[in-house]
């Protein structure tokens, strides 16, 4: 199960390389070949067992100019380690598949894609003996797909667009046109993009908008996602529950015990404590025993 829009950013192109390559020529007008195939590669780099290097996504591009290797880098914020490890990964991975790589950095950050459409140079002042350029995707040049016919055209692009733009002023109209497109695609796939647009949406409001969107949509609810939203929503039911009972009570209740109760995730424990709260004369007694 995807658990972080970093692992979101750049699985999307696993579960539909096509979506690359598309990028690419629409987005950042690259003239990259029309692939014939295109095939996922193992993303482990480690060649001394201490030391690990592992890009995000690796996927081998067949076209009838050669072969390329896309290296897809998720990333979340400005890291300058970045300047050492992203030529590493380019040169090892031409000297073991002897295939031209290409480097591809995907954000949700403007700053970030900034930074990270900045030439990488090694060498000095005039002489540079390595450049690495990363074409970037980021929410200042993947699309607004906010109209439902142009969703239900390219569904993987424009899940990429909610996955970019969910924090903007559009994010509204974005996941609304999605969750209608998903409607027309199979369920398994669409599943699967429910859950990459739910990881990378960090405002809470535009998540809770699109999990009510997601439970009107049947497929939804068979996949794993579907319970961890059912688990959260059990755990914010039982520590409500707590809270209102010590204060039909009319049991003060100390910010520093609505903050135990507000941080408590194991509902077997928020049992406990509702039950307590019942004949509790003191809220601090909810935990008497711990």
């Amino acid at each position: 199960m995807v658990g972080s829009s970093h692992e979101a950013l750049h699985r999307i192109f696993q579960k539909d390389p096509a979506l690359l390559t598309r990028a690419l020529q629409s987005v950042l007008h690259v003239p990259f070949p029309e692939p014939r195939e295109i095939a996922a590669l193992n993303v482990d780099l480690t060649e001394i067992e201490p030391v690990e290097r592992r890009v995000d996504t690796l996927l081998r591009a067949e076209t009838d100019e050669g072969t390329y290797l896309l290296v897809v880098e998720s990333q979340g914020k400005v890291d300058d380690r970045k300047r050492g490890s992203w030529p590493y990964y380019l040169s090892y991975l031409y000297e073991k598949y002897r295939c031209e790589p290409v480097l591809i950095v995907i954000t949700q950050n403007s700053a970030t894609a900034k930074w990270a459409s900045r030439p990488i140079r090694l060498g000095f002042r005039d002489w540079h003996s390595l450049t690495v350029r990363p074409l970037v995707l980021g929410p200042d040049n993947v699309p607004v797909i906010a109209d439902e016919r142009q969703a239900e055209r390219d569904v993987p692009l424009a899940v990429l667009s909610a996955m970019t733009h969910g924090r903007g002023p559009q994010a509204a109209a974005i996941l609304e046109s999605l969750a209608s497109a998903l409607r027309t695609i199979d369920p398994d796939s669409a599943a699967v993009f429910v859950q990459f647009v739910d990881s990378c949406l960090a405002d809470p409001q535009a998540k809770q908008m699109w999990r009510d969107l997601m439970t009107a949509i049947q497929y939804f609810w068979r996949h794993p996602l579907a319970e961890q939203v059912r688990e959260e929503g059990r755990i914010q039911d039982r520590q409500e529950m707590t809270l209102r009972i010590l204060e039909w009570r009319g049991i003060p209740v100390p910010e520093t015990v609505r903050e135990r109760v507000s941080a408590c995730t194991d509902l077997d424990q928020l049992e406990l404590w509702a039950q307590r709260a019942v004949h509790a004369t003191d809220a601090a007694k909810l935990f008497v025993e711990e």
